[in-house]
């Protein structure tokens, strides 16, 4: 468990590394900025390495067999179970996602009140669920990603005559945001795991594809948002 804590700690550091040290460049020859607000910087680097490690590092301990283990419980409880599960598990993790929230928060202080900001949160995380059911019947019928996303986008594009600008910028960024570092790695798992116990189905082409599915799902659904609300 130390050794893969400590490759987790490398590989955050080799990827946080070059950021700060392009920082430290352009502080030093452009931006000179106090040197509080630069140490303020650098502790926050520290924190930011030490932090994503150990999250990173939780998620694959707990989150990853957890999402695959679901996945192979569910098919044995009923067809039903697993589209309800789905949803709840899609929507759940989807609220508790960082990136979700911070871009929520951040669309709140841009707009001046466009929108509240637990909505926008649930109606993405709305659309994540929706998604993960849409996946979940893809993989139970075995039908090809594309004939689910053509349709999908499809909706998108007779939305976006009637959705005002603001919404639709949102709109398309709200479908970046949910693929973060807990929805992507627990719903593959969870999808992973629903095809292992499936027989006929192919582990790559039908286990994968739910994060393209989880983006449009909140595309669709902040696009409705301002519909509604226009």
């Amino acid at each position: 468990m130390l050794n893969a804590l400590k490759e987790e700690f490398l590989e955050v550091l080799y990827a946080v590394l070059p950021v700060t040290v392009v920082i430290v460049l352009l502080q030093i020859s452009l931006i000179q900025m106090p040197f509080a607000d630069f140490f303020q910087f650098l502790l926050a680097a520290a924190m930011t390495i030490v932090g994503l490690a150990l999250f990173l590092f939780g998620v694959k301990l707990g989150l990853l067999p957890l999402g695959e283990s679901l996945g192979s419980y569910l098919p044995s409880r009923g067809f039903a179970l697993i589209l309800v599960f789905g949803f709840l598990l899609g929507f759940v993790i989807t609220v508790a996602e960082p990136d979700v929230r911070i871009f929520a928060s951040q669309i709140n202080d841009a707009s001046e009140g466009l929108t509240s900001e637990s909505l926008l949160i649930y109606s993405i995380s709305l659309g994540v669920g929706i998604s993960v059911v849409i996946a979940m019947l893809r993989t139970v019928f075995d039908l090809r990603l594309v004939h689910v996303l053509i349709p999908c986008y499809a909706v998108v594009f007779v939305l976006s005559y009637f959705v005002p600008d603001d919404y639709f910028s949102i709109a398309f960024d709200a479908g970046g945001v949910t693929t973060g570092p807990i929805t992507v790695p627990f719903l593959i798992a969870l999808n992973v795991g629903v095809v292992s116990v499936l027989a006929g189905r192919n582990g790559v082409s039908q286990g994968f594809g739910l994060v393209a599915l989880a983006s449009i799902g909140p595309i669709i659904a902040v696009m409705v948002l301002g519909v509604l609300f226009s």
